[in-house]
């Protein structure tokens, strides 16, 4: 019978691996490593469910190879949307608590896989004997007497590697969703989109907040101006990076009277002065 100082090889890789994720996941200057990705992916889509395996099935003739691989990925498929949901009642689904609870998720069922095959006779007990894993996958590929079993063993392989290869892809691969940019008019005191001043006094400055949010997924030049009754009261560029927040109490100054005239606020992009790419207003009154 096996000690504790001589943990099964694969639980002790599954361990280290969990815990190198931890920590690379969770460190800031190595969140666009792709260390990350690789350690991060197996963590979603195989650990969980080979610790379950390896928990529920400790015996080396509960299942073959194949079957332990293959149950291993269908059941991370179905265990890492469950933790999911469970964390999304009690706290937020964020990077930090997803990565959190499945760490102690496979802690907690990777040490439970232990003491379960510890306590059978070793040469009843699962274990992954490396040097042998070339000689199972060819002898799982390479059988001619039946050549449907090879087929679908060989599809089954494929069909693997193309879902890590896939989900590689699309964690690696940014997303581009809807361009847009956000575009707001505040109340300067507040931050708020209340409390407008719409009665103006001439030559007295009014102050507003702009807001503008660049979601363009890609650097942008923008010019912002404030007109009334066709006038340019103030003007303002800015440029912006993707994501990129841009934020100023703008002041202009108003030179005649109007009553119930649209004071316009407006956006152009890339020097586009055709048309406003973003417009908003009021209904002022100047005395």
């Amino acid at each position: 019978m096996k000690t504790y100082k001589e943990i099964p090889s694969d639980i002790s890789i599954i361990l280290m691996w969990t815990i190198s994720a931890f920590v690379f996941i969770l460190t800031p200057m190595l969140k666009d490593s792709v260390i990350r990705t690789i350690l991060g992916v197996p963590m979603i889509l195989f650990i969980p469910g080979y610790v379950s395996m390896a928990t529920l099935f400790p015996k080396k003739d509960d299942l073959d190879a194949i079957e332990r691989t293959v149950l291993s990925f269908g059941f991370s498929i179905a265990v890492v949307p469950l933790l999911g949901l469970i964390l999304n009642f009690a706290f937020e689904i964020r990077l930090i608590p997803i990565i959190t609870i499945l760490c102690i998720y496979t802690i907690i069922l990777a040490t439970t896989a232990i003491y379960k095959r510890m306590k059978l006779p070793e040469d009843v007990q699962f274990s992954v004997q490396f040097s042998r894993i070339y000689d199972v996958i060819k002898s799982e590929t390479n059988i001619p007497k039946n050549r449907t079993g090879q087929i679908l063993t060989i599809i089954l392989i494929f069909s693997i590697v193309l879902v890590i290869g896939v989900a590689i892809y699309v964690v690696t691969t940014p997303k581009i969703g809807e361009r847009f940019t956000e575009f707001y008019i505040l109340n300067s005191t507040s931050g708020k989109a209340d409390n407008y001043p719409t009665e103006l006094n001439m030559d007295i400055p009014t102050t507003l907040l702009v807001r503008v949010v660049n979601h363009e997924y890609s650097f942008v030049n923008y010019t912002f101006q404030v007109s009334l009754d066709k006038n340019i009261l103030t003007s303002e560029k800015l440029a912006l990076n993707n994501n990129e927040t841009w934020k100023k109490n703008i002041s202009f100054v108003t030179n005649k009277e109007v009553i119930n005239k649209r004071l316009e606020f407006l956006l152009f992009k890339e020097n586009n002065f055709a048309s406003p790419y973003r417009e908003l207003h009021l209904w002022v009154n100047v005395t």
